[in-house]
């Protein structure tokens, strides 16, 4: 999460430094000119701004979850490069300005001083609403490219806390920093993080097929550079330095560094120079022109109220100067103030409904769609072409028998939306983003053959996202080949159980603890298996969960119940006819495991559910009963994962081409936490893991199953006749 933190965590110190130095400064000039009782106009102003710049956010956020793939990586490329033009545009400005910032500050709250309260709340509303625009922006920007939030936001908050910090210690002059220097460090490393996004914001844009060279690639070092190494999250993070990149990204990213940080280098030499020419042997004195720098460094004025240097205030007008004292003879009226709360509550709630109401109209209801009439004999009926977008389609079962329906391409069989077990007589929904395309409906009755609608055409741009189906005939091979693993893993587990039973025997229970964790290792990588194994399963590695007797309950048996008796000082004649069950069940199951019906589509769904299990269980010590080696059996299931997820890669690399690789970067990152907890035969126990270790490691294992939890869906047998 922190390499993905440190780039937004540098533009909220970045911004928020600019935007706290302005309202010091809009303060300052009030408190010396004596107009306190306009500060709450400035407040007004930089609440207002805050709120606008949350709402612009969400904005973002919103829109671009309700365009299609492939518009969204249009989306999002495009405003990666407009962030990036914003953020060059903010680096060398603050260059330029940093010296003269607070005096031109002083002139436009002197100016607003004279026009009026609204100009005030204006002033401070546009100088503190661009600096938080710029963040948003970013942070959106960042966020997508690191495909989390927690991490960017995190580092924005506390770039905000630093920035409110510092602008507080300037304020009360507790603290002298050289603003012209800081903006320059902290630009050169702008400069290079912005590289990077504009590289990610050209790979977006390639992928949303905007730009052309999506396959034209400059390297490609996903084969031998792990994805989930330390150095590899630290360049993608704060970088966007990939392992593949084309020769478009390639070519933006190091155009963009060497053409503007040249320009940036020249500038800040320029600028230097400048001054050593004008200002040699001058001492710079505040209140007189002086950058800002220099002018924090000076001494606090014992006259003077605390406030940001350099700011010469404004005479300070007469009492009669702001409000002119009426004619003796005029008419005393009434008049009706404003209660104070309703200005920051407006200039709050107005930009939250602008907000609400961009994102309602980025996301229509779904166009009120035709009914569709679905049966065993007329799939289909009263479907016409629909506009491209998300339609809502009122699907109406008119037959005699529940059927499953697919909104599907006749060409390919490709499915863009379904609803499953549609009961006769009822009404349902199924809402589909429909763009250029051939479309049409297949029914498939629980008893009968399919029956397809008439083809219609849509117009336009393609880009609807559509599964290619997988038949029972597509899992054949892959399920042979998982078949032939099970196989050989039982007869080795056969064996292991053997000896395990023949050291309880004989009272070498030092063995047969080492043997114990060996054997229940090897059954537990067959994860992908289990509901195959019928009672099998519950008699091999049943929990305790539910029975009477709990660990003593006689039919408790199993790898469990040898745990607790080996870590729990139970003697030989208790544990010899549990390990001497254990092993002829192990025989049985390797006997009868040829002859289990193994349905083919069981594999997609263990590809997810396996870790599942184990983030439930392992991950939390549920099943520990002593042995402390939930984490040995945690990577005994990533181990069956992995070997299932080879079995299925054929299939998935021709349906999602980029999914694999995402796995087995969190693949690599998870095997790396666990063996960290490997210490020769001995594995740390979960509760004696420290906290920051627990959260990675379940954090890693989230995330793995996040990314996993497509296959299922990608590989669903879905039925054709």
């Amino acid at each position: 999460m922190w390499d993905d933190a440190f780039p937004s965590f540098l533009i909220g110190l970045r911004e928020g430094l600019e935007a706290g130095l302005i309202v010091s400064v809009l303060v300052a000039t009030l408190v010396r000119a004596g107009a306190r009782s306009r500060l709450p106009q400035v407040w007004t102003g930089v609440l207002a701004a805050i709120a606008l710049s949350m709402s612009f956010g969400a904005v973002l956020t919103f829109t671009a979850a309700s365009l299609s793939a492939t518009a969204q990586e249009a989306f999002g490329g495009t405003l990666s490069i407009v962030a990036v033009a914003f953020v060059t545009a903010m680096v060398f400005w603050m260059r330029r300005s940093a010296r003269g910032f607070a005096g031109e500050i002083k002139e436009k709250v002197t100016e607003a001083l004279a026009m009026g309260a609204g100009v005030l709340v204006l002033t401070s509303f546009l100088a503190v609403g661009r600096e938080g625009l710029e963040t948003a922006l970013f942070l959106w920007t960042t966020a997508r490219a690191a495909n989390e939030s927690a991490g960017p936001l995190t580092g924005a908050g506390i770039g905000l806390v630093l920035a409110a910090a510092l602008c507080w210690g300037l304020y009360r002059r507790v603290l002298r920093i050289n603003l012209t220097r800081f903006f320059t460090a902290t630009g050169v490393v702008l400069i290079v993080i912005a590289a990077g996004v504009l590289g990610y914001g050209l790979r977006d844009l390639q992928e949303g097929t905007v730009l052309p060279g999506g396959t034209a690639y400059a390297f490609d070092l996903s084969g031998s550079v792990d994805g989930g190494a330390w150095y590899s999250a630290l360049l993608q993070g704060v970088l966007n330095l990939t392992p593949a990149m084309t020769w478009l990204q390639v070519a933006g990213y190091a155009g963009y560094l060497a053409v503007v940080m040249t320009l940036f280098v020249r500038g800040v030499r320029g600028v230097r120079g400048t001054r050593e020419q004008s200002g040699a042997g001058v001492p710079a004195r505040a209140g007189a022109g002086a950058g800002a720098d220099e002018a924090v460094a000076g001494g606090k004025r014992a006259d003077a109220p605390p406030a940001v240097p350099s700011v010469t205030p404004p005479a300070a007008p007469p009492p009669t100067a702001e409000r002119p004292a009426a004619p003796p003879s005029a008419p005393t009226t009434a008049t009706t103030r404003r209660p104070a709360w309703l200005i920051p509550v407006a200039v709050v709630v107005v930009p939250a409904l602008l907000a609400g109401l961009v994102v309602t109209l980025s996301h229509p209801k779904p166009a009120a769609g035709e009914t569709v009439a679905v049966s065993e004999t007329d799939c289909g009926r009263g479907f016409t072409a629909p506009e491209p977008g998300r339609q809502d389609f009122l699907m109406h079962n008119t037959g005699n028998q529940t059927s499953e329906v697919y909104l599907i391409d006749p060409s390919s069989n490709a499915v863009y939306g379904e609803i499953e077990g549609l009961a006769p007589g009822t009404t349902r929904d199924l809402v589909a983003t429909v763009a250029g395309g051939t479309y049409a409906w297949r029914c498939v009755p629980a008893d009968g053959r399919a029956v397809t609608s008439k083809a219609v055409r849509v117009g336009g741009a393609t880009g609807a996202h559509a599964v290619v189906p997988v038949s029972e005939r597509d899992l054949a091979a892959p399920l042979k080949a998982y078949r032939a693993y099970v196989d050989r893993g039982l007869a080795t587990l056969v064996t292991q159980t053997r000896k395990l039973s023949d050291d309880i025997r004989a009272g070498r229970l030092g063995t047969a603890r080492a043997d114990w964790l060996t054997a229940h290792r090897t059954y537990a990588s067959l994860g992908a298996a289990y509901g195959t194994f019928e009672y099998f399963d519950q008699k091999i590695d049943g929990r305790p969960d539910g029975l009477p007797g709990g660990v003593h309950d006689r039919d408790f048996t199993g790898f469990l119940r040898i745990e607790y008796g080996l870590w729990h000082g139970e003697p030989t004649s208790q544990l010899k006819g549990l390990a001497q069950q254990l092993a002829e069940d192990s025989a049985g199951l390797r006997k009868a495991f040829p002859h289990q019906d193994f349905d083919s589509s069981d594999l997609p769904l263990r590809a997810h559910e396996i870790l599942e299990n184990t983030l439930q269980f392992e991950l939390t010590g549920d099943t520990d009963q002593g042995s402390g080696t939930g984490l040995a059996t945690a990577d005994a299931n990533l181990a069956g994962t992995r070997e299932l997820l080879v079995v299925l890669k054929p299939l998935l690399t021709t349906r999602a081409p980029r999914l694999l690789p995402t796995i087995d970067a969190d693949i690599a990152r998870l095997q790396k936490l666990l063996d960290s907890a490997h210490h020769g035969t001995g594995w740390t126990p979960v509760d004696r893991l420290d906290r920051t270790a627990k959260a990675r490691l379940d954090g890693a294992t989230g995330q793995l199953l996040e990314d996993l939890s497509p296959v299922p869906d990608l590989l669903e047998v879905r039925k054709s006749a």
